[in-house]
């Protein structure tokens, strides 16, 4: 193990505290509230008292096991790691902002670790143009340690806007030691006319949801990154999974235990991040995440303001895990290590958890992230039949007041600063999905169903203020669904048949991996019965697709006239590959608030269409009312005993479909 001064580069009138700082993941992710954060004095105050007691006795030793000095101003000359450092987790970059981005690495020590006051020093620099040629348009220095499990986030800033980058990050005593070369790029300015955006070609996103380690491999990951053109990936939710499952068999099985500390949260992170595609996927774009829109399991299945499905703050709450976490110390722990281990910066140093926030991709759209987790939001963690009971309460909310008029006010000045789209990404399905004549979906705890009243002020405001063009992006319930937006059971003013009188389009995505609700290693035959009861069904007028068979993702790809949602499936995520297929795209036309017509162009690949379904229906029914009798019994059979557990998956099995 060796230790050397700074090197001479340090100017002498940078404090050590300064390069701690420079690191955001000792501030993040409270940046203002100390309490919460890393206190660097404290740090580099080890770091002084490491070296003081090395020098006792050493006067006759030159081992470069042993720390010397420079000068005598111990906050100017910090000593630092040197003996070799590993970019485990390779590179990541998001929250690109129009003129910065957050860059990302982890440096572990090899060849033994240093005592806790010792710090690992890491640069970045990042560049115009992929060879790295010429000066970097920014670089910079800082310190991390075991404080933040050897994390470093820098922001990058004096960018242009709507541009690529590449950066690469060293080890500050030995410039030879590099990690990889990773891309990103910013965002437009607000103001850059909607038809030079991304120099006038569609922006296309990838979006992802609910990656259970377990239960795959990550393909779609690497699906987006190798065969779409997509430049930013968004992530709504359930990143990470807090439970164990049984992967073994497909060497997949998951370290640890069921997450309550901040070890058991960093482990979890950094064993989800050995997955081939999503390193891939981390180097080769920028990430707008979710835990800046965090879903339940990031933290803990079914979670809400006060409590999660297995814990809360009660005597009996904290009981679930042997290390006695209550539901505080679990929230408080997995945001800390998620802010270390991903590229995200704090939203509001005045707001404590805040995670929503709004990104202006010019005037093409905006795209505005949701906590309909956390933030706020009210139980969730009863029976079906119990919260169903409450969920046309007024007062009822996912988002809390706040959030609520800051998602309204957002959702407006978007429309008044002349943006074409407006992008609603969060986590829960927003569409009706009801199950028959029982009125209560499987999922209805834990989806908008169970918000009823939130869900029509969020219709009302988009009616009452003319706002068009809004699409929402939903995830968490392992499944797809394609809707249009209307009041629930409104075929007054809606038309399912030719989308009249629809407020704006949803497009919900299944899981990177995880178990699909319709049920495990369900078939496309089988998932297909249960998507045609969904989508026969009057309650769900306005629900156009449902899929439950594959994993996957969608690429939603927008320009001034259109936008196209392409939905991807995974033929098989029990290995490693990238052997998927589009199995459906829709198109919706600015202006027009709807899925065009015919509806993914009257034909997929996976999955029911209502169309489809309807005309099926239709025809089977002039066969004779006995026989439409049986197939609707058969159906809502099937359905009943596979829906009581769709869209809810706090003990998931493990899925390979």
């Amino acid at each position: 193990m060796r230790f050397i001064l700074a090197s001479l580069s340090f100017a002498l009138t940078v404090s050590a505290t300064a390069l701690l700082d420079r690191n955001l993941a000792y501030s993040s992710p409270f940046v203002g509230f100390p309490e919460f954060a890393r206190d660097t004095k404290a740090i580099q105050a080890r770091h002084i008292e490491h070296a003081k007691r090395s020098m006792i006795g050493a006067e006759g030793f030159s081992d470069e096991a042993y720390p010397t000095f420079y000068g005598s101003d111990f906050s100017n000359s910090p000593f630092i790691w040197n003996g070799g450092i590993n970019f485990t987790h390779r590179v990541a970059s998001g929250d690109p902002f129009d003129t910065s981005v957050l860059l990302w690495t982890r440096a572990f020590p090899i060849n033994g670790t240093p005592d806790q006051s010792v710090p690992v020093c890491v640069s970045f620099q990042i560049f115009d143009n992929p060879s790295l040629k010429g000066k970097p348009i920014d670089s910079g220095e800082a310190f991390t340690s075991w404080d933040v499990d050897f994390t470093v986030k820098f922001e990058a800033t004096g960018l242009k806007a709507d541009t690529s980058y590449w950066y690469q990050f060293a080890d500050c005593t030995s410039p030879s030691t590099k990690s990889v070369i990773g891309t990103t790029r910013t965002i437009p300015s607000a103001n850059t006319p909607a038809s030079e955006v991304n120099g006038g070609k569609p922006l296309t996103f990838a979006v992802f949801s609910c990656s259970q380690f377990q239960a795959g491999y990550f393909n779609a990951y690497g699906v987006a990154t190798h065969n779409t053109s997509a430049e930013f990936f968004v992530h709504l939710g359930d990143y990470i999974y807090e439970s164990l499952g049984n992967g073994a068999s497909i060497g997949r099985a998951v370290l640890g235990r069921e997450l309550a500390t901040i070890h058991d949260y960093r482990q979890r992170l950094g064993q989800y991040r050995t997955d081939v595609s999503l390193l891939d996927a981390h180097q080769a774009h920028p990430w707008i995440t979710v835990m800046l829109i965090q879903d339940d399991h990031e933290v803990a299945d079914q979670s809400w303001k006060a409590g999660t499905a297995t814990s809360n703050d009660s005597a009996s709450g904290c009981t679930f895990s042997p290390s006695g976490a209550c539901f505080t110390d679990r929230k408080l722990a997995a945001v800390r290590a998620y802010h270390e281990w991903i590229p995200i910066r704090q939203v509001d140093v005045g707001d404590k958890l805040r995670i929503w926030r709004n990104f202006e991709f010019g005037k093409l759209l905006d795209l505005t992230m949701l906590d309909t987790r956390q933030y706020d939001r009210d139980i969730t963690d009863v029976s079906a039949h119990d919260i169903n009971s409450i969920a046309d309460f007024q007062n009822r909310s996912l988002m809390g007041a706040q959030q609520e008029n800051w998602f309204y006010n957002t959702l407006s000045q978007s429309q008044a600063r002349g943006a074409i789209w407006r992008v609603v990404g969060q986590q829960i399905v927003f569409t009706q999905l009801q199950e028959g004549a029982s009125g209560c979906a499987g999922g209805v705890k834990d989806a908008w169903d169970g918000y009823r009243a939130n869900r029509n002020r969020v219709l009302d405001h988009i009616h009452d203020n003319k706002i068009s063009n809004t699409l929402i992006l939903s995830g968490d319930s392992h499944a797809n669904w394609v809707s249009d937006l209307a009041h629930p059971n409104d075929t007054i003013t809606y038309n399912p048949a030719t989308g009249q009188g629809s407020l704006g389009v949803e497009f919900a995505g299944t899981a990177v991996t995880s178990t699909s609700s319709f049920g495990s290693h369900i078939s496309p035959q089988a998932a297909d019965v249960i998507s045609t009861a969904y989508i026969t069904d009057p309650l769900n007028a306005d629900l156009q697709w449902s899929e439950g068979s594959f994993r996957g993702f969608f690429t939603l790809t927008l320009n001034t006239t259109h936008a196209s949602a392409t939905y991807w499936a995974m033929n098989n995520v029990s290995t490693a590959n990238l052997d998927a297929f589009a199995s459906a795209t829709f198109i919706v036309k600015a202006g027009d608030n709807k899925l065009s017509r015919p509806v993914a162009g009257g034909q997929v690949l996976a999955g029911v269409l209502k169309a489809q379904a309807e005309n099926a229906t239709a025809t089977s029914s002039t066969a004779g009312s006995a026989s439409s009798a049986v197939h609707s019994s058969v159906v809502s059979s099937v359905t009943r005993s596979a829906i009581s557990n769709s869209l809810s998956h706090s003990a998931a099995p493990s899925s390979l479909a």
